[in-house]
């Protein structure tokens, strides 16, 4: 009951109108609280604030959704971007996106210049929605929102086929040493240590996964002039490799020695790509609460394409496909490592969380800043800080 009168409040300041005494008390009561909800995402101690500044919080939070709403509703429309209920919306603007997004604005200020928010998400786990929500959010807290993508760094379609002849195991693009490592250092630095009184082009690269059959290659790069904040997204964004005696044991569907062999490879080409981590202020971890979700999304994503009349990979294939990236860099390995494994520290949705440590040079490893477990239904369920 009472979470039903909170999705109406949440949806009344969406439109527009104006709360009674007590539903804007029930939303105090509900933000103090410690429950079950996707909330305060928050580098303050709730339980320490005076009243005053519960009700700014509040007041803050209000405004931002009643001005964002409709453009955001159009976005999931738009982008058919699947809700379990229509609801849903209210509660992951007001408990999640709309706090996320005020926090990175207050970290960009406090540094003084671009943050580089990195984002690490497997297919499914809502990565590009969430690039979409917080481009319009920062937009309305008058921030502006860069999103490069992992994949924008792959190297030319020519330069992974001469890979490919000397590397057969590299089937498709995506495990380490597909990329420009040196690329996107340079795009990194160029967009961190911009100027704002004197902006310069930067040419952001940008990639197009259809051409050559669908085995993508770079396109023109877009210009940029820079951003206040820089989302810096992919499958493994933050990685990093691990002891050679991790892979000691086989883990399905590392079932072979090649399958060891290529697993070892790929963790010792992510020494490559520290440099480019190093880049990160912040890390955001989305990890779904099981790892096999990614290939059950993959095959309901593909069954919807071929339903609509599009080509699409059989059941097979697409097993085939989702255990390579899982024999390269498998989740049960370098997931709960990268997470530091703080099973005791795991904190409901509703617990206070100290969001972004700003010294990313001499904070401890790993350097993961936020986590956010994602459930079956593409969701956010849980919240903590490992």
């Amino acid at each position: 009951m009472i979470e039903n009168q909170l999705i109406r409040i949440i949806e009344l300041i969406g439109h527009g109108d104006r709360l009674s005494e007590q539903d804007f008390n029930l939303l105090k009561q509900d933000l103090l609280e410690t429950n079950n909800r996707l909330q305060a995402i928050d580098s303050n101690n709730l339980v320490r604030l005076t009243a005053s500044e519960i009700d700014t919080i509040i007041n803050q939070r209000s405004r931002l959704l009643h001005r964002a709403y409709s453009e955001i509703s159009q976005v999931i429309t738009g982008k058919n971007i699947q809700l379990d209920h229509p609801s849903d919306v209210f509660t992951l603007l007001w408990h999640y996106w709309i706090p996320l997004a005020q926090n990175l604005g207050i970290q960009q200020q406090k540094l003084g210049r671009p943050l580089i928010q990195g984002l690490l998400g497997g297919q499914g786990t809502g990565k590009t929605t969430l690039g979409l929500i917080l481009n319009i959010l920062l937009k309305h807290l008058d921030k502006t929102l860069l999103s490069i993508s992992l994949d924008d760094l792959y190297k030319t379609y020519a330069d992974r086929q001469k890979l490919r002849e000397r590397r057969p195991d590299l089937i498709w693009r995506g495990p380490p040493n597909t990329h420009d490592v040196d690329l996107g250092l340079q795009v990194l630095q160029q967009l961190r240590d911009r100027h704002p009184d004197q902006p310069q082009p930067i040419a952001i690269p940008r990639f197009d996964k259809s051409l050559h059959n669908g085995a993508g290659d770079r396109i023109d790069s877009e210009i940029s002039y820079g951003a206040d904040i820089v989302l810096f997204e992919g499958w493994f964004v933050g990685m990093r490799p691990l002891p050679i005696s991790a892979f000691r044991n086989f883990v399905p569907p590392i079932l072979s020695e090649s399958d060891r062999e290529f697993a070892l490879e790929c963790n010792a080409n992510l020494y490559n790509y520290l440099p480019l981590w190093d880049y990160l202020d912040s890390l955001i971890v989305l990890v779904p609460e099981d790892y096999q979700y990614s290939l059950q999304w993959r095959l309901e994503a593909e069954h919807k394409l071929i339903a609509s009349g599009k080509t699409g990979m059989s059941d097979r294939e697409i097993t085939q496909f989702v255990e390579y990236f899982w024999k390269a860099l498998h989740p049960e390995l370098f997931l709960p490592r990268l997470l530091g494994d703080h099973k005791t520290s795991d904190r409901l949705l509703g617990d206070p969380i100290n969001f972004i440590n700003g010294d990313h040079i001499n904070r401890a490893h790993p350097p993961v800043d936020l986590a956010i477990e994602i459930s079956r239904s593409h969701l956010p369920k849980r919240i903590y800080r490992p």
